[in-house]
């Protein structure tokens, strides 16, 4: 953690915190000067994180009540108030396809860790935002929540969705009480999540990249770059916003050569 920079002085908790987005997220505000909590399932990998950013590990499973209250209290001992939520944890399993083959249980496993754990994360996080006398949410949804795909993660995007109007919502209704609540969507990004799904596969990754059209997946650190902003006061004019960081992804119809 450093002295000065953009989040100085500020508390933030980040689910998801041990790999991939959160964990550039992590890095990023600490070296902005945030202190860091570091929320996250992954025991070992989320204490080498915390221990490399000066920051605090806690063990949470989002999709549960007890489990979410407690990560908050935890960072308000330890640190005094909460400033910021990253609410940032997900997943996307193989199960995960066309609504005519999701099973139920993994339709529900996906709504728990994706959305689920987006309110349970806003209903504990905002009130210590509100004791602070405001503060910054931004929840991680995605931009299939923006748009169709004839390959689908019914499960996953119908997840996605929720948190993009959730999070309007809660922008609306909190934004004269200091709170600000955005959504950020990220395009496909080389994280582990992506590289177990398809982007190991250069065929399967191929068919992707055609349609973005900067020609790549993002890189978790451009991702942590726009989580920053939201967080920041620079960010102090938006709220309830949707924030698309997706190489373009959204706006092709025809993709550059």
């Amino acid at each position: 953690m450093t002295t000065g920079g953009r989040l100085a002085g500020k508390v933030a908790v980040i689910t998801g915190a041990a790999s991939g987005i959160g964990r550039a997220s992590a890095v990023r505000f600490a070296a902005e000067g945030a202190r860091v909590v570091c929320a996250d399932i992954a025991d070992d990998e989320g204490r080498d994180l915390a221990a490399a950013v000066d920051g605090l590990f806690v063990h949470a499973d989002v999709t549960r009540p007890e489990e979410v209250r407690a990560m908050y209290e935890s960072a308000v001992r330890a640190c005094g108030g909460i400033d910021i939520c990253f609410n940032n944890a997900g997943i996307s399993p193989p199960e995960d396809g066309s609504v005519l083959e999701v099973d139920l249980d993994t339709w529900r496993r996906v709504q728990d860790a994706n959305l689920t754990s987006v309110y349970l994360c806003c209903q504990h996080g905002i009130p210590h935002l509100l004791a602070r006398g405001g503060g910054a949410v931004v929840n991680t949804a995605s931009f299939v929540a923006m748009l169709g795909s004839a390959t689908s993660q019914a499960a996953y995007t119908a997840s996605k969705g929720g948190v993009l109007a959730l999070s309007r919502e809660l922008g609306v209704q909190f934004a004269r009480q200091g709170v600000r609540v955005n959504a950020l969507c990220p395009g496909p990004v080389d994280t582990p999540l992506l590289q177990g799904l398809f982007a190991a596969d250069p065929e399967r990754a191929a068919r992707r990249l055609v349609h973005v059209p900067m020609g790549r997946f993002g890189r978790p650190e451009e991702i942590a770059a726009a989580a920053l902003f939201l967080a920041s006061d620079d960010a102090s004019f938006i709220t309830a916003a949707t924030f698309l960081v997706d190489g373009g992804l959204h706006a092709a119809y025809v993709t550059p050569l």
